[in-house]
């Protein structure tokens, strides 16, 4: 990463600058950029704000001839009214995770244009407060939309604190009764799921700044302690208490995690060295 960018990140330091400095990097895209020029300004400069931007673009992508994207942005729109708060917290939270955490992104805009785990998490978010507050058919819509666009399946009554941070995102799998904490990190094709026909509160339960790494199955109602981390192609069926690190079929603890903070550093190799 150059000097100049992570100078960038070092910056920016609290949520007010984020939309200035967004739209300062689609002006700079669409001049250097041409062919991207009307994208740019539909997607971010012509929108009033963050969250405006990102119900744009959600509504763009899973909107069709039968739900319009019209329709779409009204029902967004109408969220934002009675919920804003909620949702422009957690949207900007998952953005700065994002940008903190994943080193092929260089720019806040990026996430909002490109980066797929990130919209379908905040298609996911929309969906949550449509079925929180009744509007079930619609949320299902959105789940099954963004199953199909961004290949992410995940429940509308799943809960997700701030902070996530779903990378490369493609068959990310998340059941109805899951509860994901603040600071989490999840990679491509992990399974948060149930253990077959049991009904009521059946999916697994994962705390805060935990790591889970590509290919990972947690099944179950079981908890996953502040702070773990799942190594990659683990299947979890038995909880994880904090700090530690599981791996292997079925998984096992083979030691403390190699930092306080897993999900934020990133860090695959997993456990401390002695």
């Amino acid at each position: 990463m150059t000097g100049s960018v992570q100078s960038a990140k070092n910056n920016i330091t609290s949520f007010d600058p984020i939309w200035d400095q967004i739209k300062q990097e689609a002006t700079q895209l669409a001049e250097e950029e041409p062919v991207l020029s009307a994208f740019a300004h539909s997607a971010i400069l012509n929108q009033k704000s963050l969250e405006s931007a990102i119900s744009e673009r959600i509504a763009e992508s899973l909107g069709r001839s039968d739900v319009p994207t019209a329709l779409l942005r009204q029902a967004f729109s109408a969220l934002f009214e009675t919920n804003g708060d909620i949702l422009c917290q957690a949207m900007r939270s998952d953005l700065i995770a994002v940008y903190e955490r994943d080193p092929a992104c260089n720019r806040l805009i990026e996430p909002i244009l490109f980066f797929k785990g990130f919209q379908a998490l905040q298609a996911h978010r929309l969906a949550n407060q449509l079925w929180l507050t009744g509007k079930q058919d619609l949320a299902l819509y959105l789940q099954s939309r963004s199953s199909r666009v961004y290949q992410v399946d995940i429940h509308p009554n799943a809960h997700f604190g701030h902070g996530i941070m779903l990378d490369h995102a493609t068959g990310i799998i998340i059941g109805e009764t899951a509860v994901i904490g603040n600071d989490v990190s999840i990679l491509q094709n992990v399974t948060l799921g149930g253990t077959g026909k049991e009904e009521g509160n059946r999916h697994p339960k994962i705390g805060n700044s935990v790591l889970i790494g590509a290919g990972a199955k947690i099944i179950g109602n079981i908890k996953i302690g502040d702070c773990a981390q799942v190594a990659a192609g683990s299947v979890v069926v038995k909880e994880v208490p904090a700090k530690k690190t599981v791996a292997g079929v079925p998984a096992k603890i083979i030691g403390e995690t190699a930092c306080k903070d897993p999900a934020r550093s990133m860090q695959h190799y997993g456990i401390k060295q002695n």
